[in-house]
């Protein structure tokens, strides 16, 4: 069955009997297997996991208080270790791996009473902006199945958009939360780097990777992140920062909030209707009683020259363990180790993956170090100053999440540099660490949706959080569902 539930619907239904968490499993996992084979959003559906994990809250919620997911299913990410699933990262190169041990994330989550479906297709190793990357088929946009969902955690976009769950994990590595959550018409946040433990995830680059959260709604989304947030040994990246009470932050309250308008980014690249809509946001919020103050980002026009050099430089690192010798894919035939090393890589990485680890090689080479990667890191500092003297008048900054709507499969797959540039705005906040967050505000003429980014200082999620939620009361419109799946 397809849902429009909210976490706090379900949970309530379990909680008082009018329904139990094995009915509300077998309805999600029925929904994801009717699903799949036109969306293609999901790598593994646990149907008999799902169902045992979901009887087990059942018989908990007979003894003990129920927890704040209790019985709540949820999608998670391919590149996310679930104990006894498969973690394949959309790629081939690690073939058929099931890890034997839970992400943080995931612990906490299942602590919290959440019964996990599956594993949501994705971008081979989180590289992509769009679900062509990955090596078992792209995944197709719920509004348009033409179309794209956006990525790489466009599986995970794809299923909440659908229906399937209500909430679910991606990672975000330069916006591959808040992208697709702009093109497939859902929440999606992108919390400060070290707000959410990284063990468990398969690192892309570890500078810039977060977990991140789908909903369709900004309180599902503040729910999720109460339950996975937080300081944890396993990962030395996060921060000893008390989790603050995120659903207790949405009040309602706007007046006296500053946000900030950075006009030069709503210039040329943009589609008019995007800039139309997320203009519209703006003037929604100014109605409100927020004060609308402009503020400048001079070196953001280098963040996708500055990202795509340290983002791939951290990529052919963190991807050199993949080798055919531990786990995962290894080709056969091979006479001798270095034929094996380079065939197992040669044949299990598709070429976005290989392009990007060539291009962190040559940045990271002799002779090239000082002028690509030093260089970038020095703007990348400057980004973040930028950030630093324009949150000093402001609470949070507006911006499109992406410069058009979801564009149609195959359109750009030949073009990297265009495909890159959907990132343009998103990519800022990972450099800098900061905190991102989508939220849905209308459709194109083309009946496509459209998000808008608010970005915010390190550890402002409960600002950001009350003013997405805000804007969704005041426009339940941006809960629209693709009309196929309402």
């Amino acid at each position: 069955m397809i849902t429009s539930e909210t976490i706090t619907q379900t949970r309530d239904r379990i909680v008082t009997g009018e329904t139990n968490a094995r009915s509300v499993a077998e309805s999600a996992v029925g929904a994801a297997e009717k699903l799949n084979g036109s969306l293609n959003a999901f790598l593994e559906i646990d149907r008999q996991g799902a169902v045992t994990r979901a009887s087990e809250v059942d018989a908990q919620l007979k003894n003990d208080a129920a927890p704040v997911l209790a019985g709540v299913p949820i999608a998670i990410k391919d590149n996310i270790c679930v104990r006894g699933l498969q973690t394949s990262c959309g790629s081939k190169i690690l073939g058929d791996y099931h890890p034997p041990y839970n992400a943080t994330v995931i612990d906490r989550l299942l602590a919290a009473g959440a019964v996990i479906i599956g594993k949501t297709n994705c971008d081979e190793f989180a590289m992509g902006s769009s679900n062509e990357n990955s090596a078992f088929g792209t995944v197709k946009n719920p509004w348009d199945t033409a179309r794209v969902p956006g990525g790489s955690s466009g599986g995970s976009a794809a299923a909440v958009a659908a229906g399937i769950v209500p909430v679910a994990l991606g990672s975000d590595t330069g916006g591959s939360v808040r992208q697709p959550a702009s093109l497939c018409g859902v929440v999606g946040l992108k919390p400060t780097y070290g707000r959410n433990s990284r063990y468990g995830l398969v690192a892309f680059a570890s500078s810039l990777d977060q977990i991140g959260i789908f909903a369709r709604n900004v309180s599902d989304v503040a729910t999720v992140l109460g339950v996975i947030a937080g300081r944890d040994p396993h990962d030395a990246t996060t921060a000893d920062v008390p989790v603050p009470d995120y659903v207790a932050a949405l009040n309602g309250e706007i007046k006296g909030s500053r946000i900030g308008f950075p006009r030069a980014l709503f210039g040329r690249g943009l589609d008019a209707d995007v800039r139309a809509s997320v203009e519209g946001a703006v003037q929604t919020y100014r109605d409100l009683g927020a004060e609308i103050v402009e503020v400048d980002l001079p070196h953001a026009k280098y963040a996708i020259a500055v990202y795509y050099i340290i983002a791939t430089a951290e990529a052919s690192s963190n991807l050199a363990r993949f080798d055919g010798v531990r786990y995962g894919f290894r080709a056969e035939e091979a006479p001798e180790l270095r034929s094996m090393y380079r065939r197992t890589r040669e044949e299990g990485f598709g070429p976005e993956v290989k392009r990007r680890i060539m291009l962190g090689t040559y940045v990271l080479s002799a002779g090239y170090y000082e002028a690509y990667y030093h260089k970038a890191q020095q703007v990348r500092t400057l980004l973040k100053d930028d950030f630093r003297r324009a949150f000093a008048v402001c609470d949070a900054i507006i911006t499109p999440t992406s410069p058009t709507t979801a564009f149609m499969i195959g359109e750009k797959v030949n073009d990297p540099l265009a495909m890159y540039l959907n990132d343009i705005y998103t990519v800022t906040a990972n450099l800098a660490g900061i905190p991102g967050l989508s939220v849905p505000c209308g459709l194109s003429s083309a009946g496509l949706p459209v998000g808008f980014q608010l970005l915010g200082p390190y550890w402002s999620e409960p600002a950001l959080l009350r003013l997405g939620d805000v804007y969704q009361q005041a426009r339940p419109s941006s809960l629209a569902r693709p009309p196929v799946y309402a």
